[in-house]
């Protein structure tokens, strides 16, 4: 056996799958009775308007076929949605059975127009208006048609279905990385999700970075987040062997969401006071290209700046947060005309020969030393 025919053999075998069809109406019961986890929590990240909707459900009303569900067995026996978590939900908030977060009904969805059936239009799963509700035979067909579920057995390796999610999500989908990366934590540890969270939506954090709305939706924002915890805590060196940053991140925020040293007040209090220092005395143009010329800060948001800037500060937060506004200043402006920061923070520079250089380049210079 040669060395790929045994890769293959070894991580076959750490996956356990079955797969079959069940109606909608047995799927919909697992679901009534929690045994089957939709994870309602990651309904914020998945933006289906009223016709993409409509258009499932006008698909499963013609027998069209849809791609397949993946399910992840707990060992509690609870099925994981790992993939189809917009089709389910779609489906269970047609029928009226869809629960939010704190486990409360959400209204019944209504239908729109479509070019194959245009009379969907106004129509809902039951009302008492025989106008715009489903007829009982037609509740029933569209209960018995099935879909097709794929399934991760329990006696599949822990970090299967986490792969498979990311995999599932991150080829041809419209979510952010970071979005797929949440989606993940709350299957992994919740409780750092939000505690994640809680710090992305921090007013000093989020005044400093002056970031798009459209970036805060998809959640660029933790992504800053966990760059600050994550590179102010490794070796950075770790980067220049790493084929896909992207990768390196998610693997290192599960790392660390399991560890059981991590100290999430301490990195929490390094945090709130280093974005409080650089609000209060820098403001929204801290992380803004300094231009010598105009003598001013200008343009927008540049992630090179925050990588070295940030940690930088964060590293040495007990220095730096007894600066003055004008100490700083000077100091961040020195920066800017610093040849190695600025050669690494131009287009086109690699990010595994970027980082590398510009952290500890910004922890040596905002040492103050």
């Amino acid at each position: 056996m040669n060395q790929l025919e045994k890769e293959i053999s070894e991580k076959k075998n750490e996956i356990s799958t079955d797969g079959y069809p069940m109606s909608i109406g047995e799927i919909s019961s697992l679901y009534k009775e929690n045994e089957l986890d939709i994870h309602p929590e990651f309904q914020r990240f998945f933006r289906w308007n009223t016709l993409q909707k409509t258009k499932l459900i006008e698909s499963l009303l013609l027998g069209i076929p849809i791609p397949s569900i993946f399910v992840s067995q707990r060992n509690d026996g609870v099925w994981d949605v790992v993939d189809g978590l917009q089709r389910l939900s779609t489906i269970f908030e047609f029928m009226g059975i869809l629960k939010d977060e704190n486990n409360e009904y959400l209204p019944a969805s209504t239908l729109v127009k479509t070019d194959y059936l245009p009379s969907l239009i106004n129509k809902k799963w039951e009302d008492e208006d025989p106008a715009v509700s489903f007829t009982q035979s037609q509740r029933l067909t569209f209960k018995r048609e099935k879909l097709d579920l794929k399934i991760v057995k329990k006696e599949s390796d822990d970090n299967v279905k986490y792969e498979l999610f990311q995999r599932l999500n991150t080829l041809g989908s419209k979510l952010s990385d970071q979005e797929v990366r949440n989606c993940l934590l709350v299957m992994v540890n919740k409780e750092f999700y939000n505690w994640l969270k809680e710090l992305s939506m921090n007013e000093n954090f989020i005044n400093a970075l002056s970031l798009p709305d459209r970036m805060i939706e998809e959640q660029y924002n933790m992504e800053l987040v966990l760059r600050f915890i994550i590179f102010k805590n490794i070796n950075v060196s770790e980067i220049k062997t790493t084929q896909n940053l992207g990768d390196f991140i998610t693997n290192k925020m599960i790392e660390f969401s399991e560890s059981a040293t991590f100290d999430k007040e301490k990195e929490k209090e390094i945090f709130e006071t280093s974005f409080e220092f650089l609000n209060e005395k820098i403001g929204d143009k801290v992380f803004k290209r300094y231009n010598h010329d105009k003598s001013r800060f200008e343009g927008k948001f540049l992630l090179s700046a925050f990588e070295s800037i940030a940690i930088g500060v964060g590293t040495n937060i007990e220095i730096v947060k007894n600066k003055t506004a004008q100490e700083f200043e000077a100091k961040l402006i020195s920066l800017w005309g610093n040849s190695r920061f600025k050669a690494k923070t131009g287009s086109g520079v690699n990010v595994t020969s970027r980082v590398p250089v510009i952290i500890p380049l910004g922890i040596e210079h905002f040492s103050f030393s």
